[in-house]
């Protein structure tokens, strides 16, 4: 502006010397002495009329030049506030962080954007290059600055790479990052304008994508998408099978593909079932089908699959996803499973049978050797080796009948499938068990300690109860150490709505180690006892049960056994 005024200055000094030699040099030669002050005055008046309107002119050229630059100004501003306006429209509009690097001075700038999508605040926000390369990912950094480099130094204008970056909570985004060089008259890139969108979703996506890919190539369950409607009355057209089809069904895609599944059906394929799929696909509803199925080889299987309808963002029918499995061996194993129950059941009814026939059959003569036994006992033998042979063949004699007993015994608890409860004093039941074996507790003269404080009355069948008490003492009784005084603990204590019965004995137990898989085995002995049949703990496992309970126990070798026995209290 100052060059402007000396310039203008400058010109009408020269305009206005020029014109006052001009006209001192014309009146000194023309004019006499008498009429040079009124000439005089009339060249000044003169001379500045002529510096006027030189100095208007150069004004008004002056004012047009300015009024055109300035419009010039006005307008550019006005394209550069439009620009901006549509510069900050884009990025709402696409929500990039836009970024703008003066590559010589290394001066970055940021959108909104850096707030919006990052987090970031105004005082967070580098101004350099280097805080933009400090927030890429570690694993992404190197590489990416090593592609922007190199972009630059070839010069070309357009550039684009993906990489994680940080946000203002320390977590990473996915980021497309775009970029445009801009170069000076020497080509030399001298800034460069870009975009950072953020697509993690769309990684997420694509991760979980892939996941699935895997997945579906990877089943050993055979995958088919089908389209959603039938094909000139066919079964809807194919459009995908995962590898597992092909292995399953022996159809390659290839062949396979733009058909329908049609190409499985044979002659034993039941109609029934493909009416079921032809109303599935009408109704447009899932479903769970099994059918006899053909290969390619033409070999039968059968197929267990799943119908499944896709429907796309307008809630319409698009495809159908069926997920198969061949389960032609679960279903000859169920076919061998079923033969094997049949002749279980008849086996078991067979058994139940001889038992029944043999039990009564051994009865009669049972009695008979027992009252010809007993008739023997009144008759004196003096034969001594006679005498043994009587007595053992007495004893035998009882220890049959008694498994004969003990046999019906358990016959009749797997046949009762209802057992009768009543409310039982626990008392009660100990003094009717105790004087069955009043031999026996005096012979070995144990240390009792009964505890029925907290429980007086159970809800059970009284006569499993005595049965099941019986056996457990009698088996303390005959398996007690011979190096102590046997003791014997019973107590009972209400859990809830249950009864937990404790046996406990410091005989010489049993080894769980190498028994505890057949501790409730019918005749399993532990012992090498003469008259130890190995039934006591089974039919007392088979009672317990019976009446809905359970039964567990714990034992050491020369420490004792013990017991824990627990009803239902209802």
């Amino acid at each position: 502006m100052k060059s402007k005024t000396n310039q203008i200055t400058t010109i009408y000094l020269l305009i206005a010397s020029i014109l006052a030699v001009f006209l001192y040099k014309t009146t000194s030669f023309y004019l006499k002495q008498e009429h040079y002050l009124i000439f005089n005055l009339l060249k000044d008046f003169f001379l500045i009329l002529i510096t006027g309107a030189a100095f208007k002119y150069v004004l008004s050229k002056n004012e047009t030049k300015n009024k055109t630059i300035f419009e010039k100004l006005e307008n550019t501003n006005n394209e550069i506030k439009e620009s901006n306006e549509k510069y900050d429209i884009v990025a709402k509009a696409t929500s990039d962080t836009i970024w703008d690097w003066k590559i010589q001075e290394d001066k970055l700038t940021w959108s909104k954007g850096i707030k919006s999508v990052f987090g970031y605040d105004n005082d967070q926000v580098g101004e350099s290059s280097s805080w933009w390369f400090g927030n890429i990912h570690p694993e992404d950094s190197i590489k990416m600055s090593i592609k922007l480099y190199s972009f630059i130094e070839q010069k070309t204008e357009k550039w684009q790479d993906e990489y994680r970056f940080k946000c203002a909570d320390n977590t990473y985004k996915y980021v497309l990052d775009r970029g445009f060089l801009l170069k000076d008259e020497n080509g030399k890139a001298i800034r460069m304008i870009g975009a950072l969108q953020d697509i993690t979703k769309q990684k997420e996506e694509e991760l979980r994508l892939k996941l699935l890919e895997t997945v579906i190539l990877q089943t050993k369950e055979s995958i088919v998408i089908t389209e959603a409607t039938f094909n000139k009355k066919q079964f809807p057209k194919i459009i995908y099978i995962n590898p597992a089809f092909t292995n399953i069904t022996g159809y390659k895609s290839e062949e396979i593909i733009n058909k329908s599944l049609g190409v499985l059906r044979g002659p034993n394929t039941e109609l029934s079932v493909i009416k079921r799929i032809i109303q599935i696909i009408q109704n447009k509803e899932e479903g769970l089908l099994e059918i006899k199925c053909y290969k390619k080889d033409k070999t039968e299987f059968w197929l267990r699959f799943t119908m499944i309808p896709i429907y796309n963002s307008e809630n319409e029918l698009s495809h159908w996803v069926s997920i198969q499995r061949d389960v032609t061996d679960e279903k000859n194993q169920e076919k061998e499973k079923e033969q094997l129950i049949k002749e279980l059941t008849q086996n078991n009814k067979d058994l139940k049978q001889f038992s029944y026939i043999t039990s009564h059959n051994l009865r009669a003569p049972m009695s008979n050797l027992t009252g010809l036994l007993n008739l023997i006992e009144d008759i004196t033998i003096e034969d001594f080796e006679l005498n043994e042979i009587i007595n053992g063949f007495n004893k035998s004699t009882h220890l049959l009948n008694e498994t004969i007993e003990d046999l019906t015994k358990i016959m009749i608890i797997k046949d009762n499938t209802s057992i009768e409860k009543e409310n039982v004093s626990i008392k009660e039941v100990f003094e009717n068990v105790f004087s069955q074996l009043t031999n026996q507790v005096e012979k070995a003269r144990p240390i009792l300690k009964l505890n029925f404080e907290d429980v007086s009355v159970i809800n059970t069948n009284k006569a499993y109860l005595e049965s099941i008490l019986l056996n457990l003492l009698t088996n303390s009784l005959k398996y007690k150490s011979d190096d102590r005084i046997l003791k014997i603990t019973i107590s009972a204590h209400q859990i809830g709505n249950t009864i937990k019965l404790i046996f406990k004995d410091n005989g010489i137990g049993i080894d769980l180690n190498k028994n505890k898989d057949k501790i409730f085995g019918l005749y399993q002995r532990f012992h090498d006892y003469p008259d130890s049949k190995g039934l006591g703990l089974y039919l007392v496992k088979s009672q317990v049960e019976a009446m809905k309970g359970t039964i567990s126990i714990e034992s050491q070798v020369n420490k004792g056994t013990t017991l824990t026995l627990i009803f239902k209290n209802k």
